[in-house]
């Protein structure tokens, strides 16, 4: 598959994919010590630190030129021998395999594997590739570094190890668990994301992977961040499984004060789905990494977003005091609902963030990008603090990533597992469906008596609410129009002009009573 061009721009289940304390890792003559890995970690926040108070110096461009100029195809050509694996028969359950430089990936990376011995070097070496059909001056590249690298695993089979994780390009690293094919990625972080000026992306410039015990099933990694406006220290400690769990302990140091800064940032892919009105002319039902942004409040609302890929840009604020989590989630994981033999969408993981420690005022920042294809990562989602601390100061972060599949309800209530909109009464008018299951709403009869709440923002209002017992699902369907109100004749002319319409929706047991049965379902409506 091409790869991703990014465009400018809790209740009863959270406790399943909540925050828990690392395992210590297990001492002995033939591990890391514990000493040596509080070592290995001051060195390295010691180290970030360092290169703020510096002078920025690019690293793009330091690579040969016969490199720079290779193609996708030509790039993807130069495969890693996998005989020649890190760690491949020495009793460990994890295998290092690395990037090739070339085509988009020139930023050099230096490699760094920690074991009882000490730190070190892991030198660049061009017999570690098969370089396919490809003509190059091979003899040429010494000391020039990796793009990145991969980790395996065996996370299906035990006679197998699959790529678990991987580290490619500025700070994205994507992972899988059990079961799951690669879809949307992760950013150490976010920096001025769908400004004006444009974004800056920051990368990791070094890695330092801490070999695991004989058989230990979790492993170590620590990162160096760089960019022109800061740096930042990073610890990586994964844990896989049928969800896989990464928790992320960084501290950010600044160089100089950015605009905005995005904790945790998460990039997926939404070419078209259920909601969508204009389809292009494909065969397939709906084509998308990810299908809605899911948010936990402090005060234990919980609010489904579904994903659009509208016309013209949406920038939307969730705005939250200690949010306990959010994540870009692929609820829908039916293969009938996408008929991709070669993608299969239906396996792409769902991530979640859980933030460790309370994380203040701020918001949820989801920025939905038009696109007119599925190679386009065109959804990012990333948690925006109101307050950092004043320049000179860290601003330090920790939360769980849980790369998962979402089955079943996360919280408890009702949750949305469908979308659909279409023409309304007249040309001014939307109709929407929405579906919710859940246990504890499907265990409620029909002739039960409940409400069904939807407010709509200034600009439009509601002309129609109808509640009833989906038979087919067990679930519960709500459907209801909203109209927008007349415009200027301005918003008539150009139809940017027009306002977004926010529209809420969930379902309570009754009129006069407060119990509120389904998670909240919002949208952002534009005639």
């Amino acid at each position: 598959m091409k790869p991703r061009t990014i465009l400018a721009i809790v209740a009863i289940s959270l406790l399943s994919i909540a925050f828990v304390f690392e395992t210590p890792v297990i001492y002995g003559s033939s591990k890391v010590s514990a000493n040596q890995l509080d070592r290995l970690e001051k060195e390295v926040w010691k180290k970030a630190r360092d290169f703020s108070l510096a002078p920025y110096q690019e690293s793009v461009g330091k690579i040969p030129t016969s490199l720079k100029d290779l193609n996708y195809d030509q790039w993807r050509d130069i495969r890693f021998r996998p005989e020649r694996s890190v760690w491949r028969g020495k009793n460990s359950l994890f295998e290092i395999q690395f990037y090739h430089l070339g085509f988009l990936y020139n930023v050099p990376v230096k490699i760094n594997l920690v074991t009882p011995e000490g730190v070190k070097p892991f030198p660049f070496d061009p017999n570690l590739f098969d370089y396919g059909k490809n003509t190059l001056p091979v003899h040429e590249y010494k000391d020039i570094g990796f793009a990145g690298f991969r980790i395996h695993y065996p996370l299906n089979r035990r006679d197998y190890y699959d790529e678990l994780i991987s580290f490619l390009g500025a700070s994205y690293f994507r992972a899988l668990g059990k079961g799951q094919w690669y879809g949307m990625s992760a950013r150490g972080l976010a920096i001025d994301t769908a400004l004006p000026k444009g974004e800056e992306f920051p990368y990791f410039k070094e890695f330092w992977i801490v070999k695991p015990p004989r058989r230990y099933d979790k492993i170590t990694v620590y990162a160096l961040l760089n960019s022109p406006s800061l740096t930042g220290a990073y610890k990586f400690y994964i844990q896989p499984g049928e969800k896989t769990a990464i928790d992320v302990k960084a501290s950010i140091f600044r160089r100089k004060d950015v605009e905005k800064l995005g904790i945790a940032p998460l990039t997926s892919m939404f070419y078209y789905g259920e909601n969508t009105v204009n389809r292009p002319d494909d065969y397939r039902p709906e084509v998308h990494d990810s299908d809605g942004l899911l948010i936990a409040y402090e005060n234990d609302k919980w609010e489904w977003r579904p994903l659009q890929n509208s016309a013209r840009l949406n920038i939307v604020d969730f705005p939250a005091t200690n949010v306990k989590g959010f994540g870009l989630l692929q609820r829908d994981i039916t293969f009938d609902h996408y008929q991709d033999l070669e993608a299969r969408y239906e396996l792409r993981p769902s991530v979640w963030i859980a933030p460790r420690g309370r994380w203040g005022k701020g918001h949820v920042e989801l920025v939905e990008i038009p696109t007119t294809w599925e190679t386009t990562d065109n959804i990012v989602a990333f948690w925006v603090p109101e307050e950092i601390p004043p320049l000179g100061k860290p601003i330090d972060v920790s939360y769980r990533m849980s790369w998962h599949r979402p089955i079943g309800s996360p919280h408890g209530l009702g949750y949305v597992v469908s979308t659909r909109t279409g023409k309304g009464r007249d040309n001014d008018t939307r109709l929407f469906v929405v579906d919710f299951k859940g246990r504890s709403i499907e265990a409620i009869p029909a002739s039960t008596g409940l409400t069904a709440v939807v407010n709509v923002s200034e600009g439009a209002e509601l002309v129609e609410k109808i509640l009833m017992k989906n038979e087919a699902t067990g679930g519960w369907r709500l459907s209801f129009q909203v109209r927008a109100k007349g415009g200027s004749a301005i918003e008539q002319l150009q139809p940017d002009k027009r306002p977004k319409i926010k529209i809420e929706a969930y379902i309570k047991k009754g009129d006069n009573l407060p119990d509120v049965l389904t998670e909240t379902w919002s949208y952002l409506w534009q005639l």
